[in-house]
């Protein structure tokens, strides 16, 4: 059973069949893109169906084989329950009260999140940067929340469209921050009722766009670099046990052939004695 799966496990980890699966990973993306196309559809929508029906069979065998051959190992393993969850997904019947998993069989396309290495270092850097975003996202937060209330006190009467309550207040200043149209289609009209509204909207523009956006920016490039620098360091690890390995079965084995060498010249050195 061992040599099985050892066999199972080099077949499906081996580049060609990795590159087999993105190669479908990326039809199976075209094809949930023409079925949203009513016209092709209509000329080829029982092949384009058929072809979709052939690749998740394919994604359940790659599935049902990595279970077999990691066993308990599959389930540790965060990448390996997400490609499980993305093609179960997709054998869930998408009618009735499941018909919204239809929508959600285009998932299957992340996978390639999952089996491409720059792309799986990426996601795991911004997994390891989530802890400083979340930080800069309640100081965001603590900074809108003040800045809101501070324009819905003073622009609700005059522009009530734009910041009547708070929660216009709030989406209004996101727009304000994304650089949207702030200038012309809202500082300045407001301005007109304003004067000096400019001591508003400029110090919020400076303090959420240039220093709290780049402040996202800047975790995120720090999460990636310490992310490749500890998957550095865990791959020269692993080289480094692999040479220590193999320096200490080359050892074992010199003394086993120095000990067959001393024990042939004794054999040798009998035989010599016993002819004379």
């Amino acid at each position: 059973m061992a040599m099985i799966r050892n066999r199972l496990q080099s077949i499906i980890e081996h580049s060609y069949v990795q590159n087999l699966i993105i190669t479908l990973i990326l039809i199976n993306a075209v094809l949930l893109g023409l079925e949203t196309s009513t016209t092709v559809m209509n000329e080829a929508g029982s092949f384009i169906l058929a072809l979709d029906q052939l690749i998740l069979v394919l994604f359940v065998l790659e599935i049902a084989l990595r279970i077999y051959v990691h066993r308990l190992a599959f389930w540790r393993d965060p990448w390996s329950l997400f490609d499980f969850t993305v093609v179960t997904i997709a054998l869930i019947p998408a009618s009735g009260p499941f018909a919204v998993l239809r929508a959600l069989r285009v998932l299957r396309v992340l996978r390639l999140l999952t089996i491409v290495p720059s792309m799986r270092r990426v996601v795991g850097a911004l997994l390891a940067a989530i802890p400083g975003l979340g930080s800069i996202g309640l100081m965001l937060m603590v900074f809108y929340y003040v800045f809101a209330v501070i324009a819905t006190n003073l622009f609700a009467d005059t522009h009530p469209e734009w910041f009547g309550t708070l929660g216009h207040s709030f989406y209004t200043l996101f727009q304000i921050m994304t650089l949207e149209s702030w200038s012309m289609g809202i500082a300045r009209p407001v301005m007109d009722s304003f004067p000096y509204a400019w001591a508003f909207f400029v110090p919020f523009i400076l303090i959420a766009t240039f220093t709290m956006l780049n402040l996202f920016i800047a975790i995120i490039v720090n999460a990636m670099q310490s992310y490749s620098a500890a998957e550095h360091k865990e791959t020269v690890k692993d080289l480094q046990k692999t040479q220590d390995n193999i320096e200490t079965t080359l050892h074992a084995e010199v003394l086993s052939l120095r000990d067959e060498i001393k024990e042939l010249k004794q054999l040798l050195l009998a035989k010599s004695e016993a002819s004379e």
